[in-house]
């Protein structure tokens, strides 16, 4: 109990600002490489001559699979973690220690689960996601589609795993595992897909494995933590499945898990109503241009994964802190981390936003446009200046969600998700098409994130005043 208490009680006493950073920035690069195993698998696919803009498009009907995945990682990781930080504050090792036991158990079973499930459902989850724009992007799809799918699991376990060793007090460990595994994904992908080193062409099956070569590694990084833990020192008694106290920490998690189940249902739709669309529209009606919308798409989304993963970062690395200090009854602190999380959110968002509106020819560059027709650059330029044109207000309405996450608030953080990713998400990429065509498409992104923050404004201000009560009122409550 000493040992915890000198471990953790430096989060209730030092400077907010410093202990952001300290967690916030490994937080941040994890989440960072943990989006660049897509987009690296993109690039190298796009300048791939016998891939391109199918294998983009292929690329871009996959990714649901691995955001769902995420979710389920994160309903347990972010949510146990939140859970060991309040037991932390409150002095209850055991508590901790039996969350983190059951974590571990929880992601095994569902990884396992999900793989057999993608495998068993793999011709109607590709169509679902936009698969069938033709024949070429449907087989590299396919291909792609079953070796990330055996991959899962590792998946699952190395994203679940990554919030609780935080929780653990080593931020930079689990910074490390994440790190460790893409660079493992980005030497294995060029020799892999373009036959370097005497490697025959892999095309779309050599990009999966060499992602799920990096997910195995961080994986294994993470068993290894697990046995030399600091804080929390687990045993045999730490293991087992407690619907009690599953319960209670994943439900601090569930928003994280409907937030990606809900972007699953929005891309799933964005892409089908680019197909749609696109088959009305003069020039990708044609069939060798069918699949850029598709494939451009996903190159922008890609960008707006790392942008997301840097403020997400920042949000999820807080988590520690905020739970610790709601977990010592100190609102105080609380609230002035609030102030600097939204400040944070709203300035990355900025810098993203400018990088998207004077450099977009410069970002499709990068994804084999020199390859491709003047279609696909002339489509990328505006896809990016139309669909990431309210970055600000997207990265604010993310971390507001996760903050209320971290303090317990999760029908709050679930309302702010569900409203934006499903009520919008959905809706509007299906009724702005009928008035605008293929830019309809590229409007809904930012028409929903503006009816988002107008609800975010309202949390906010209420989470401010809940955050403002005198420590003596609340010691008495």
């Amino acid at each position: 109990m000493e040992q915890t208490t000198t471990a953790t009680t430096y989060l209730e006493t030092e400077k907010i600002g410093k202990l952001m950073r300290k967690y916030s920035i490994p937080c941040i690069i994890s989440m960072v490489v943990g989006a660049l195993y897509n987009i690296v698998d993109q690039i190298f696919i796009a300048n791939a001559d016998y891939l391109g803009s199918y294998g983009n498009a292929a690329n871009t009907v996959v990714y649901p699979i691995t955001v769902l995945a995420l979710g389920i990682a994160v309903m347990i990781g972010d949510g146990g973690a939140a859970y060991v930080g309040a037991c932390l504050g409150r002095k209850d090792t055991d508590t901790a220690r039996r969350t983190v036991g059951n974590a571990i158990l929880l992601n095994v079973i569902c990884g396992v689960a999900l793989m057999c499930l993608y495998l068993l459902l793999s011709d109607p989850i590709i169509t679902l996601c936009g698969g069938t724009v033709n024949e070429e992007t449907y087989a590299c799809a396919k291909e792609y589609y079953f070796w990330i799918s055996l991959g899962i699991p590792f998946y699952i376990f190395g994203q679940g795993m990554n919030p609780l060793i935080r929780s653990d007090g080593s931020p930079k460990f689990a910074m490390a595992a994440t790190v460790l595994g893409a660079v493992t994904n980005i030497i294995l992908d060029p020799i892999m897909i373009y036959g370097l080193l005497g490697c025959p062409q892999m095309g779309m099956k050599g990009a999966a494995i060499a992602t799920v070569a990096g997910q195995i590694l961080t994986a294994a990084l993470s068993v290894w933590y697990l046995c030399h833990m600091k804080v929390i020192k687990l045993n045999r008694k730490s293991f087992g499945l407690w619907g009690s106290l599953m319960k209670k920490f994943l439900t601090l998690g569930v928003t994280s898990f409907l937030t990606q189940i809900a972007l699953v249902i929005s891309m799933a739709t964005v892409n089908n109503m680019c197909t749609k669309y696109g088959a009305l529209d003069p020039i990708f009606s044609q069939n060798e241009y069918s699949q850029i919308p598709l494939a451009v798409l996903g190159i922008v989304m890609k960008f707006f994964g790392i942008a997301v993963s840097i403020g997400t970062g920042i949000a999820a690395g807080s988590i520690p802190v905020v739970s610790y200090n709601i977990g010592a009854r100190r609102k105080d602190r609380a609230r002035k981390l609030f102030t600097y999380l939204i400040a944070a959110e709203l300035g990355v968002g900025v810098i993203a936003l400018l990088i998207v509106e004077l450099f977009p020819q410069a970002l499709i560059g990068i994804f084999g446009a020199a390859n491709e027709s003047a279609y696909y650059t002339q489509f990328a330029v505006r896809c990016f200046r139309i669909y990431l044109c309210t970055m600000p207000l997207c990265m604010m309405n993310k971390g507001v969600f996760i903050y209320l996450q971290a303090i317990g608030k999760p029908v709050a953080s679930i309302s702010i998700t569900m409203a934006r990713e499903i009520l919008f998400g959905v809706a509007l990429p299906i009724l702005l098409p009928r008035i605008w065509g293929l830019d309809g498409v590229l409007y809904s992104f930012p028409a929903a994130d503006l009816l988002a923050t107008c609800i975010s404004v309202v949390v906010i201000v209420r989470t401010y005043k809940e955050l403002s009560d005198k420590p003596k009122k609340e010691a008495t409550a």
